[in-house]
């Protein structure tokens, strides 16, 4: 369940319950787009064969007793932030729910990127998802961590997945270049650091090359006071048009002739 997530932090918990209170579902909303979004894509909670591949993934790093050394360049785990950890903890804490990485599977089909941008690929069963969400796409993952890079590369290898290009390196260094090589970004998901500045930083460098039918996904937007401060301040951002809070995560369109509406979905 997800709401689990928030009880090892009381800051997630509050905001939990203050998003249930206030969210609404797909009848509340009155743009033809959201309604349809939710109805259609976020709220299809029908199992699909298409999962089976990640969440066998998934079932394996679960029971691997292996023990990798994590470099952590973010703001750590509320779980465990000790260095050496085994591979099925790691699965255990970090992987994203089942529930949510169906849903980002679902939405990278819906607006079927040619290019992918993913910032934090941990073990790779999210980045297997957008694979099969998107077979004949480009999916450019970032990762901190080399050891961590190196576990996900060797699960794509299982699955026999190759259109995943995964950098390894400090966000901060490594970012800018990856976002000047393509020539737009048509899908990003940000899964990295969950810190307000840095936050704030990669939403920034993506601008200049988001468009028209552009998607931009931050995952943990309640995670803390500041990645809910960097939420406030990327709703309000001028070239926003429209976003969806699903409390785990928030999605941000550029729709140019929209009315701009910020949506708060139960989800």
């Amino acid at each position: 369940m997800l709401f689990s997530q928030a009880m090892f932090n009381t800051t997630l918990t509050k905001n939990y319950v203050k998003h249930i209170l206030s969210a609404k579902s797909r009848h509340g909303t009155h743009s033809p787009f959201v309604y349809q979004l939710v109805d259609e894509v976020i709220y299809d909670f029908k199992d699909k064969p298409a999962y089976d591949k990640a969440e066998n993934l998934r079932a394996a790093l679960l029971k691997d007793e292996r023990t990798i050394k994590v470099t952590d360049l973010g703001a750590g785990s509320h779980v465990n932030n000790q260095r050496t950890k085994k591979i099925k903890t790691i699965a255990k804490n970090a992987l994203k729910p089942k529930k949510l990485a169906q849903l980002l599977y679902r939405l990278a089909k819906e607006f079927k990127p040619g290019t992918l941008l993913e910032l934090g690929t941990c073990l790779g069963v999210t980045t297997a998802y957008f694979s099969e969400a998107l077979p004949g796409s480009k999916i450019i993952t970032m990762e901190g961590c080399p050891q961590t890079a190196s576990v996900a590369k060797e699960n794509w290898d299982k699955l026999s997945i190759q259109n995943i290009d995964v950098k390894v390196g400090n966000f901060d260094d490594t970012l800018a270049e990856v976002i000047e090589e393509q020539p737009k970004l048509d899908f990003v998901f940000i899964d990295g650091n969950h810190r307000k500045d840095a936050t704030l930083n990669y939403f920034n460098l993506c601008l200049p090359k988001v468009h028209e039918d552009s998607v931009i996904v931050f995952d943990d937007i309640y995670w803390s006071k500041g990645m809910a401060q960097a939420w406030e301040h990327i709703k309000a951002h001028p070239d926003v048009t429209v976003t969806i809070d699903l409390f785990w995560i928030g999605l941000v369109f550029f729709r140019s002739g929209q009315a701009k509406q910020d949506f708060k979905i139960r989800f």
